[in-house]
């Protein structure tokens, strides 16, 4: 008997009738620098060198974990596309860069066209709010890898930036002043640890409201990944700014410390601020040390801004000017 594809696993067919409809959604990101449609070996973008001195390109590529896990038992896929762009756009933002670009991954154990049409669609929806093309990617069926029902997402990033506006961290010095801005929810960080404390209490739902979660507990933890575009935009270039920190995983202290040069520390006051109910549920629910919950979830705090103490209190200002609730969460020591 002669084999086929189809009957290894893959069916052809299907991923070509799928990638027609991503690169149609796709075609709704595109502006006058993308110079060819999706479906070639790359994607081609031309952005102006002209309104550069020195540009420099910046990158960025990440996925979203197993909040993935949570959308397949929920069958609510579009949340995720965006959390991919999203979480990967805040990245480079943080760098001082502007996006230009975005490709995609996706690996399926078997390709389900409706499924994958939801994920683009957020992420052509992220991309349209953030001025980026999605110019390419991969769709790839591999039922050896993945099970069917489930599939895996990564994306990455390009943008640009003059090289004498790059925010690296290399201006920060001690007596620095820490301000946050609020997250959303888990954003894509921490799932593994939340699933584990769902899977262990039976007494938690997922569609079941509860006390401060706006929504049920499912929605509340598929709440896409905040964008802090227009907040970065308008406060980047502010000279008190030394740096800026994306809290991902490893929560505050792990990503502030990247900025952080010998001897510099941070002292932060994590009295500050009140967390999120979402996630007091989860600590409550999993007894889960006030430790480990500081270094793997950022606890109601998406950004953080590390600015001159003298300037700190206008920056502050500057920021509820643009509808945020700041909050001094801290200041960088020298040990």
């Amino acid at each position: 008997m002669s084999l086929t594809y189809k009957q290894a696993g893959v069916d052809r067919a299907t991923g070509e009738g799928a990638k027609k409809r991503i690169a149609a959604l796709a075609r709704q990101t595109h502006n006058s620098n993308v110079l060819r449609e999706i479906g070639l070996f790359g994607g081609f973008y031309q952005f102006n060198r002209a309104a550069y001195r020195e540009p420099v390109l910046v990158s960025s590529v990440d996925g979203v974990g197993t909040k993935i896990k949570l959308a397949c038992k929920l069958g609510k896929y579009r949340g995720i596309g965006e959390d991919i762009v999203n979480h990967c756009l805040n990245d480079l933002m943080v760098c001082g860069a502007d996006p230009l670009f975005f490709l995609d991954y996706l690996a399926f154990g078997k390709l389900d066209p409706p499924v994958v049409e939801e994920l683009v669609a957020g992420m052509v929806d992220a991309c349209k709010e953030a001025g980026c093309a999605l110019i390419g990617g991969e769709t790839a069926e591999m039922p050896d890898i993945y099970q069917a029902g489930e599939f895996d997402l990564a994306g990455t990033i390009v943008g640009v930036v003059e090289k004498s506006r790059i925010i690296d961290g290399s201006t920060v010095q001690s007596g620095d002043v820490m301000i946050g801005i609020s997250s959303n929810g888990l954003h894509t960080n921490g799932y593994s640890l939340a699933r584990r404390i769902l899977d262990a209490n039976s007494d938690l739902h997922l569609e079941v409201n509860y006390d401060g979660i706006d929504g049920t507990l499912g929605d509340a933890l598929l709440k896409p990944h905040r964008s802090y575009q227009k907040v970065l935009r308008e406060v980047r270039q502010q000279r008190a700014l030394h740096g800026v920190a994306h809290i991902t995983g490893g929560g505050i202290a792990g990503n502030v410390s990247r900025l952080l040069r010998s001897p510099l520390q941070m002292r932060v006051n994590w009295d500050a601020w009140q967390w999120l109910p979402l996630f007091q549920l989860l600590q409550k629910h999993g007894n889960v040390a006030v430790e480990e919950m500081r270094e793997v979830f950022n606890l109601g705090i998406g950004m953080v801004f590390i600015v001159d103490c003298e300037a700190a209190l206008a920056f502050f200002e500057r920021l509820k000017v643009l509808g945020e609730e700041p909050v001094r969460i801290g200041e960088i020591i020298s040990t």
